[in-house]
């Protein structure tokens, strides 16, 4: 019996987790051309090395990934793969197949749980990529917004520390910024306080813009507080810029109360220099999650979604009723908006801490200077800076996996066999799949082999110079036009494109040159996608897309004709009822409209920040409340 397993205080199991969910979202077929926009640099309060970080690192495109756009919401009992790590105090449930999400923090005494254990399995369209989940602890890697990993595969084994306890390691290959992530997370016997050490590596030579925030969704109740070692936030509202203000008292509202707060909003909280990193959410008793970091994770944020119809409508969206949360979160810089450089051939690494923290109830709701002093010294009680320092040393010391838990991509592997990412036996990433043998092809002959659809996009100087060198058919010119835009090179992408086309007429170079025509030429633009279109009709996606477009380039008659062509599932997707609705409305049917309305449009994949719907009804509906299924709205309503 080796030392581990005598040890029954702390454990790592795995097992299912059965939940009311729709299937896992799907990716598409077509690549994210479309980038970031680049941030202002001017705001109040901004010192300059804000401002660097504002105007630095937007990605060009958000290439190689594809959208996560299909998905519905019809639900059954389902099962999700789950690892357990479980000590007398705490019981964390991780999801590797959904990121790595933290879904479940119990404190096991009194069976309460610390997180926004959401009840549904509910994909929407608030991540890079689309498809996101509400709930639980994401970790975000890559640039501003929900990564592209959120509800993809990670890696997972277990190892063994030290002293015999059992670690969770889950990690990735993050093929926007080419980064590796390596997230280890244990409870030592008796610890109140789950650890999560997590390391990000540059392996490249050149510097990368690097962005982290862990997103903690926590129930919100009407008493609930967050405190935060701060008197300053950087205020965002989603309609006004970015603003330093006064925390938690702006506009006569105590903001550190989130059910007060009538619009939804973002409060970067502004730690001074030489304060403990910590943020917590405490209910009326003075009870709630904490979470507490070594001095790298900088930042820290509270996010809530209003009071409003339709930041309550969000919430049941993402929820179901009844479940109302706000986030706390962490991150490597003091906004969302900011990136930082990281060096090449350098690594990055810090510890965070979750756990249960009770703080008088008189004082956690009382001056926000006493409530916040007393908050910090009930987390040194709880976890004194000490001993997450020498977690965070005895993770140093963790050493390979010894048994596989779970399965994520090829494509580390991939990039291993190119020789761009270096093999580690820390990271035992496996082989390339099927998704990846195009690739290897291309490696292995020289020759990249045409498929069609066309192979799931890469990124990177290896691949680009071998079809600089050996781009010859439709195919690898199309892929050679990604590479090129990927960094930055439209002009240059362009011509790749324009040279697919000569060979073969193709739905692909035909929307990605569309792109490029853009706001600057919507009829070019639109006249692209339909011809897209055409070729391949039954590509709900690229529908879609060619509609937008139509739509923009003010030629509705043209998309209704569309339309009416297609096939009866097609024809009844939310996107294209929308699509309908508005393309009527532009041809001054608002009868068709109003019609289309009441026998119901649901958006599967409603955007976060999108007024479609809403504008809609009220462009048909003039004075009348916009009902509360149709009001996504996060600034009013």
């Amino acid at each position: 019996m080796t030392v581990g397993e005598r040890r029954t205080t702390s454990t790592l199991r795995q097992e299912l987790l059965r939940i009311e969910g729709t299937p896992d979202p799907v990716g598409g077929d077509l690549p994210i051309l479309h980038g970031l926009p680049a941030r202002t640099a001017e705001g109040a309060g901004f010192d300059e090395e804000m401002r660097r970080n504002l105007a630095y690192g937007a990605p060009h495109s958000l290439l190689p990934y594809t959208r996560q756009g299909d998905y519905d919401r019809v639900r059954a009992e389902r099962e999700l793969p789950a690892v357990v790590l479980e000590n007398e105090t705490l019981t964390a449930t991780f999801l590797p197949s959904l990121g790595g999400r933290l879904w479940s923090l119990v404190h096991r005494p009194d069976g309460r749980e610390l997180l926004h254990r959401n009840p549904l399995f509910q994909p929407a369209n608030l991540a890079l990529r689309d498809a996101w989940l509400a709930g639980g602890v994401e970790w975000n890697l890559g640039a501003t917004g929900h990564w592209p990993l959120t509800c993809e595969p990670l890696h997972a084994a277990r190892l063994t520390a030290a002293d015999g306890t059992p670690v969770l390691r889950m990690y990735a290959f993050e093929r926007l910024r080419r980064l590796t992530l390596r997230l280890d997370a244990w409870l030592p016997p008796g610890s109140p306080m789950l650890f999560v050490n997590i390391t990000l590596e540059n392996p490249a030579e050149q510097e990368t813009p690097v962005y982290w925030w862990s997103n903690i969704a926590v129930p919100q109740q009407p008493d609930t507080r967050v405190l935060a070692p701060a008197d300053h936030a950087f205020h965002f509202d989603y309609v006004s810029d970015l603003a330093r203000v006064g925390f938690p008292q702006l506009d006569g509202t105590d903001r550190s109360y989130p059910a007060r707060v009538a619009h939804a909003a973002d409060y970067f909280l502004d730690l001074p220099e030489g304060e403990r990193r910590w943020i917590a959410a405490l209910d009326g008793s003075g009870a709630g999650l904490v979470q507490t970091s070594t001095d790298r994770l900088r930042g820290r944020k509270l996010f809530c979604w209003g009071t409003t119809t339709g930041g309550r409508h969000w919430q049941e969206w993402l929820s179901g009723p009844d479940h109302a949360y706000l986030e706390i979160q962490a991150g490597l810089a003091r906004t969302q908006l900011e990136h930082l450089p990281m060096p090449g051939q350098s690594s990055w690494t810090w510890t965070e801490g979750y756990g249960l923290l009770t703080v008088d109830p008189q004082i956690a709701h009382g001056s926000w200077e006493k409530a916040r002093i007393g908050a910090a010294e009930a987390l040194d009680r709880l976890l004194p800076a000490s001993a997450l320092e020498r977690a965070e040393r005895a993770a140093e010391g963790f050493g390979a996996p010894e048994e596989v838990l779970a399965t994520g991509s090829g494509w580390a592997a991939l990039e291993i066999e190119a020789g761009a990412l270096p093999a580690s036996p820390l990271l035992p990433f496996g082989s390339p799949a099927a998704e990846q043998q195009p690739w290897r092809e291309l490696l292995a002959t020289g020759v990249l082999p045409a498929t069609e659809p066309p192979a799931a996009p890469v990124t990177g100087r290896r691949w680009r110079a071998l079809l600089e060198r050996g781009a010859r058919d439709w195919h690898a010119l199309y892929q050679l036009g990604l590479l090129r835009l990927a960094d930055g090179e439209t002009e240059a992408a362009r011509e790749a494109w324009t040279r697919s086309l000569e060979q073969r007429a193709t739905p692909w170079a035909l929307r990605a040159l569309a792109f490029l025509a853009g706001a600057e030429a919507p009829g070019d633009a639109a006249e692209l996608l339909v011809r897209a279109h055409v070729l391949r009709p039954e590509l709900r996606e690229l529908t879609i897309e060619a509609l937008d477009a139509l739509l923009r380039a003010d030629r509705p008659v043209e998309a209704l004709r569309i339309i009416e062509a297609l096939p009866g599932t097609d024809r009844a997707h939310g996107r294209i009822r929308l699509a309908e609705a508005a393309a009527a409305h532009a041809t001054g049917a608002d009868d068709r409209v109003r019609e289309l309305l009441a026998e119901g449009i649901r958006v599967d994949n409603m955007r976060e920040g999108e007024l479609s719907l809403d504008a809609l009804w009220l462009a048909v509906h003039p004075g009348q409340p916009v009902p509360p299924a149709y009001d996504f709205r996060m600034s009013e309503g």
